[in-house]
């Protein structure tokens, strides 16, 4: 549930003492969907380790990206949204979608998964630098929260990631057929592009924010 500083701000002032991390409010249907995307990201993980159920790999993986929608949605439709949130979703988002290229990295032995270690090195890098640098700017009182891009980049990542599970299957057969593995390697090139550009959008931004004067003053 993307949720920006400025939300908390208005409940938690300078000079008072925050909200606890996990009270009655956190127990919530929006962080209850946001923890069964975390255990449906092991169960996914099991299954690319274990091989052979591909296509139940994808419906897992499919759903579990489809409620990281829905908690965000109900938690700000219904005036849900939480610190316990705040800092659990963005971090489950990176455990499903970071796992699962680097799980699918070593499938290379009767089918190629499409996944190389530069494009993971790419993608995981990024995480860790845009989630470092929103956690300075944010500190300085910042709102850095997600952009469209970083929400553009959430879902070429999951549609790559889902081409790459689905060409792993043996059947149907048009699945590892040389046009749909061709899509696979699209979408996985897209998924890095779009990474890295969602990346230098995020530095651009901070840049601006820093040397603003009244970055801090305003927020």
């Amino acid at each position: 549930m993307a949720n920006g500083p400025e939300a908390a701000a208005k409940h938690n002032p300078v000079g008072q003492p925050h909200a606890a991390l996990i009270d009655r409010q956190s127990l919530n249907l929006p962080n209850l969907i946001t923890v069964s995307r975390l255990f449906l990201a092991f169960v996914l993980y099991a299954l690319i380790d274990i091989e052979g159920f591909w296509l139940t790999a994808a419906v897992v993986f499919v759903v579990a990206a489809a409620t990281d929608f829905l908690d965000g949605y109900l938690a700000r439709r219904y005036g849900q949204v939480t610190t316990l949130g705040r800092i659990l979703d963005p971090f489950v988002d990176k455990i499903i979608v970071c796992g699962a290229f680097l799980f699918l990295l070593e499938k290379r032995v009767d089918f190629h998964s499409g996944v190389n270690a530069w494009m993971v090195l790419i993608i995981i890098g990024r995480e860790m630098f845009v989630t470092s640098l929103r956690g300075f700017l944010e500190r300085q009182g910042v709102d850095f929260s997600a952009t469209l891009s970083g929400k553009l980049k959430m879902v070429v990542q999951c549609v790559a990631v889902a081409a790459s599970l689905l060409s792993l299957s043996p059947r149907p057969e048009f699945l590892q057929s040389a046009a749909f593995v061709l899509v696979r390697d699209l979408l996985l090139w897209a998924a890095v592009v779009v990474t890295a550009w969602s990346g230098l959008v995020y530095v651009w931004r901070a840049a601006f924010l820093l040397h603003r004067p009244t970055a801090q003053s305003d927020k």
